[in-house]
């Protein structure tokens, strides 16, 4: 696999930090030359680090144009960057509803939509989108984030069946719940942040949280020519969270 990225260049959305950190690792450890998209993209580790506002699209726009003049070509988009939101349905207002769908799903239409006319070019194009757990099962004071998770899943598939003839594939990545970040700063805020994280673990059935690296493995599958035949799926990365049903332990 390693090989075959060899010569392409990506675009990871949100890849100064976290999962999208961890991806950025993977695909130039694979090969590939990676511009990162950030609101603070100064300490990431990558070929091209590109302050990118992906709620606005001349800043989306100018980004792209960025990539095309440092490295003449685009081969893949990982749209990573996304927001997080707590509560339930009755818990955020109508500017936080606006806000985060704007960001979680229409960042990704923005993003694509000007990343395409330079990935129908490419002999080996791919998408993968971030959804999660939460877009496919119920998860407590989550509506929110779930509702946008959800929207970005079946935009995914809408993509991949509108661009297949075109010749670029696109997937999602759907991780359970990954140590990140965004959930440390969550556990800060809990009264007792051992017994949350306790929790956050033990609702995964192999008894963790998932390792953003592990998340960048399954990116680097779905991104690699080496899969080919693969589009229009959600890989999950999620200790069994959605497809398992285990008996309590002990």
């Amino acid at each position: 696999m390693s090989a075959s990225l060899e010569g392409l260049v990506a675009v990871v959305t949100g890849g100064a930090s976290g999962i999208g950190a961890a991806v950025t690792r993977r695909l130039r450890d694979g090969g590939a030359r990676v511009a990162v998209f950030d609101l603070a993209p100064e300490h990431a580790e990558a070929d091209l680090a590109v302050a990118v506002d992906i709620a606005d699209d001349a800043s989306v726009r100018r980004g792209i144009d960025a990539v095309i003049a440092e490295f003449g070509r685009l081969d893949i988009v990982v749209n990573n960057a996304g927001i997080g939101a707590q509560g339930a349905v009755t818990d955020n207002s109508d500017d936080e509803w606006h806000r985060v769908l704007d960001i979680n799903v229409v960042g990704i239409a923005r993003v694509s939509r000007a990343a395409l006319p330079h990935l129908r070019l490419s002999p080996s194009a791919a998408i993968v989108n971030t959804s999660s757990i939460a877009a496919t099962a119920g998860l407590q004071q989550r509506a929110l984030y779930s509702a946008s998770k959800g929207a970005v899943l079946a935009l995914t598939r809408a993509m991949a069946a509108d661009h297949l003839g075109e010749g670029v594939r696109v997937n999602a990545v759907s991780p359970g719940t990954a140590d990140t970040p965004w959930i440390g700063r969550l556990l800060e805020k809990a009264e007792d942040p051992a017994a949350e994280r306790a929790a956050l673990e033990a609702r995964q059935p192999h008894g963790r949280l998932v390792d953003p690296d592990e998340i960048a493995e399954a990116v680097a599958y779905l991104v690699s020519p080496a899969s080919g035949s693969t589009t229009g799926i959600s890989l999950a990365v999620d200790g069994g969270m959605h497809e398992l049903r285990l008996r309590p332990r002990g």
